[in-house]
């Protein structure tokens, strides 16, 4: 690929832009094959995410990587449709604006798997499988003590408190941080309102009938946490776990994870891009031989935990090009 008189790595995201309800939307784009895309999480936007996303590139997926609305520069959701039911549904109006109308393989990373499972439920021909990181929507977190309650009784101050060691972990401190603060500090000073907002959206999310509905569906799904996570508690992955009826995978590292070992992130999603990658061959062959609309897609398998998982590399993987 070459702009502005360079040639751009093939796996390097050209960042664009597009108009989604006469608003602008930025979004990163890069590779070729089955088409994925990917929601981030909250704070951040999709700047932050151009190491791990450089691993599905390499997988053979053409990733749509867009900033929600409220974050890295799209503009924000009417007061509204500030849900998550809003957010599906700008997602859903984004892949028209950029020409996606295939079915997608969907990762979603703690708010941004709250806003996948939304989509899924609400767009189920959008959808080839699902895969949720660190994700929202689990019905309980546990607080002091041993009592169990609802996720929405969770207060703000105890999601932010959990927030810094949470993103930025030590040991991979000096890899995260300068990607972190690319995304973070520009949605803290251009739409501290919204990153409130959505935040509210975050802390009470319970989405267990929609999981239920997913589940009832036989959507194929992939279910990630990091034994290290506090911003997600175990209790809440859990309850997400036995909603949608899979047994969920625990891999090594805190709520970031995937932006401090990126590689293992690719390790993941190596077993779920070949799944989807012979499904959608197959429903190809079938749609020329027989002239069938699809065959019936069968689930990823589960995987091993990676805690052992060799380090991302330290290579320069953030070079932005403007689209």
């Amino acid at each position: 690929m070459v702009s502005n008189g360079h040639v751009v790595p093939a796996d390097h995201l050209t960042w664009q832009n597009a108009t989604v309800r006469g608003r602008p939307a930025l979004y990163g784009v890069a590779g070729d094959g089955i088409p994925l895309l990917f929601l981030h999480g909250w704070g951040l936007a999709h700047h932050a995410y151009k190491r791990p996303l450089k691993r599905l590139v390499h997988l053979g997926c053409r990733v749509y990587a867009p900033a929600l609305p409220g974050f890295g520069g799209t503009g924000d959701l009417p007061k509204g449709d500030l849900n998550l039911g809003g957010y599906a549904a700008w997602v859903n109006e984004f892949l028209d604006a950029v020409g996606v109308n295939e079915e997608l393989i969907v990762v979603g990373h703690s708010f941004g798997g709250g806003v996948s499972i939304q989509f899924a439920h609400d767009f189920p021909e959008r959808v080839r499988s699902l895969v949720l990181v660190n994700s929202i929507g689990g019905s309980v977190w546990t607080g002091s003590g041993t009592t169990v309650r609802k996720m929405a009784q969770r207060p703000l101050w105890d999601w932010g408190i959990h927030f810094p060691s949470d993103l930025l972990p030590v040991p991979q401190i000096t890899k995260v941080l300068p990607v972190v603060l690319e995304d973070a500090l520009p949605n803290i000073l251009r739409n501290p309102a919204a990153m409130w907002r959505v935040g509210q959206v975050a802390r009470s999310a319970d989405l267990t009938a929609e999981l239920e509905e997913l589940k009832r569906r036989q959507l194929p799904v992939v279910v990630l946490w990091g034994e290290k996570d506090r911003i997600i508690p175990k209790e809440s992955f859990d309850a997400l776990c036995k909603a949608i009826g899979q047994e969920g995978e625990v891999v090594s590292g805190n709520h970031s994870w995937l932006l401090a070992d990126p590689d293992a992130f690719g390790e993941v999603m190596t077993n779920v891009v070949s799944v989807a990658s012979v499904a959608r061959s197959m429903e190809g062959k079938a749609k020329r031989r027989r002239g069938l609309l699809g065959l019936t897609r069968g689930r990823p398998r589960l995987l091993r935990s990676l805690s052992g998982a060799k380090p991302a590399d330290e290579a320069d993987e953030g070079q932005e090009v403007a689209g």
